[in-house]
């Protein structure tokens, strides 16, 4: 896990723009989300979530309503005193945790509602979820707040080089 985390602290910021052309480069390859799903599981079988927990540090989480439903009787609370209390509405009337580091993040890096957590928990950081090589500028972003998003990226390189 350190490689892969030093790598990402070293280079993820300066690459940037070469995993972005890359990413961009995927659109219409529907194998490489099979590629990217099949890293998904190398990679986080060398990354330990609870290690890093950057997403949750920087990262305000999208909370759709039957998320916000869920984990406000998870807390035993109304779903809209939930909503007052955790969330903020985006302009366009999404719902996100409303602030970083995440409100439910314990300072030994677990969850208090990881049974409960929002669906864009669970799947970050996307990269095992099927329409990967649609996404490319949510996963070159993922690559600045994610070691094991930036090292699949890296890999994905090799599997599926940038025609010339």
């Amino acid at each position: 896990m350190k490689e892969i985390v030093d790598s990402w602290k070293n280079h993820a910021k300066e690459e940037y723009d070469e995993n972005l052309t890359f990413l961009k480069s995927l659109k219409g390859n529907r194998s490489v989300d099979e590629s990217a799903a099949s890293l998904d599981n190398t990679v986080f079988d060398k990354v330990d979530c609870l290690k890093c927990a950057n997403c949750c540090k920087t990262t305000p989480a999208i909370v759709s309503r039957p998320d916000a439903k869920r984990i406000a009787k998870h807390l035993g609370v109304p779903t809209k005193t939930f909503i007052k209390k955790f969330l903020i509405e985006d302009y366009d009337g999404s719902l996100m945790i409303n602030g970083v580091p995440c409100s439910f993040l314990n300072k030994d890096n677990t969850c208090q509602i990881y049974e409960v957590r929002p669906v864009a928990c669970r799947e970050y950081p996307h990269t095992a979820q099927f329409g990967f090589h649609r996404r490319s500028r949510m996963n070159a972003q993922n690559t600045l707040v994610c070691p094991a998003a930036y090292e699949i990226v890296k890999r994905l390189m090799g599997i599926h080089p940038i025609k010339k």
